[in-house]
């Protein structure tokens, strides 16, 4: 997907979250980047539903990780490293057992505060405000190294 033009509505953003979520093989990173209120969140709640996460879905930006278990083994994981100043602060959230879950989808918020901690396999998801179109968002996806196929995305 990559929202160019009148770029994508909040809906059309969680409709594709949901098939990420439903398609998608772990394990798979998927950083997040945008400023505030461009969807990141949105989206990878969307993404965890479509995943089969039931419940509250709260954002991690006050607890940092969220894990969510799944039947089979798998999870999602959802990071918000808005609070993070430097990458050395990662250790004290887990960050490596974060990327050797080989069963989960992660999803984190504001990964480019990880900096080199970021895996060399990954999605980055980019949104952003489409200028003079008022709730639309532009979608931005880049593929680093050889991550899992990201469903809707060529």
């Amino acid at each position: 997907m990559k929202g160019g033009g009148a770029g994508v509505t909040e809906g059309e953003l969680t409709a594709w979250g949901r098939r990420v979520g439903a398609g998608v093989l772990p394990p798979v990173f998927i950083g997040l980047k945008g400023p505030l209120g461009a969807g990141k969140s949105a989206f990878a709640r969307a993404v965890a539903r479509g995943a089969g996460v039931e419940g509250a879905l709260p954002s991690p930006t006050f607890n940092l990780v969220f894990r969510y278990a799944l039947p089979g083994g798998r999870a999602v994981i959802h990071a918000d490293l808005f609070r993070i100043e430097a990458a050395g602060e990662l250790a004290g959230i887990g960050w490596e057992e974060l990327l050797g879950d080989e069963g989960a989808i992660v999803l984190v918020e504001w990964c480019g505060r990880a900096g080199e901690a970021l895996p060399p396999d990954r999605w980055e998801v980019r949104l952003g405000f489409v200028p003079g179109e008022t709730g639309r968002r532009g979608v931005e996806v880049e593929r680093f190294g050889e991550p899992a196929p990201l469903p809707g995305v060529g």
